[in-house]
């Protein structure tokens, strides 16, 4: 019969790893369906940012959208939002990534939120990576997830 350190121990390690567990996981609430075209969409997301192709990107939000950008006012519409999109010559995003920690959807409508990650690469060869958090509202416009608001800011380290 095993002694009480010993089912303490393992108690304890027990409790430790299904802790980490719960810590990691990414909470999805919605039809299968939906979530996995949202996923989808963020992954398409980062790909067009990357690519530098601001009319993909236009498209990923609905007509009517917002954008919140860190430090900056609430830029309205798809061709504004473009037009906040479209990098200056000479730089480029060699890397973006959305980790989104919860997705929720609520009928036709859902909000995710998580984190970002990215590189900007300069016309020199010099590079700036960047982190920061997010919370995006979801709008399915003719079958199709779009965003309709889009708020986030950097990390600061």
């Amino acid at each position: 019969m095993p002694n009480a350190r010993y089912l303490r121990t393992t108690s304890l390690f027990l409790f430790f790893i299904a802790s980490l567990n719960f810590l990691a996981a990414q909470t999805y609430q919605g039809s299968s369906e939906d979530i996995d075209a949202i996923l989808s969409n963020i992954r398409n997301f980062s790909t067009s940012v990357m690519n530098g192709d601001t009319q993909a990107i236009g498209m990923a939000y609905t007509a009517d959208a917002k954008i919140f950008p860190n430090n900056r006012d609430i830029i309205t519409g798809r061709e504004a939002i473009i037009g906040y999109w479209t990098l200056p010559e000479g730089l480029s995003t060699k890397y973006h990534k959305i980790t989104p920690e919860e997705i929720n959807v609520l009928g036709d409508e859902a909000y995710d939120y998580g984190y970002y990650e990215g590189t900007t690469l300069r016309a020199d060869g010099s590079e700036s990576s960047w982190k920061g958090k997010y919370v995006i509202i979801w709008r399915k416009v003719k079958g199709e997830w779009k965003i309709y608001l889009d708020i986030w800011n950097a990390i600061r380290e």
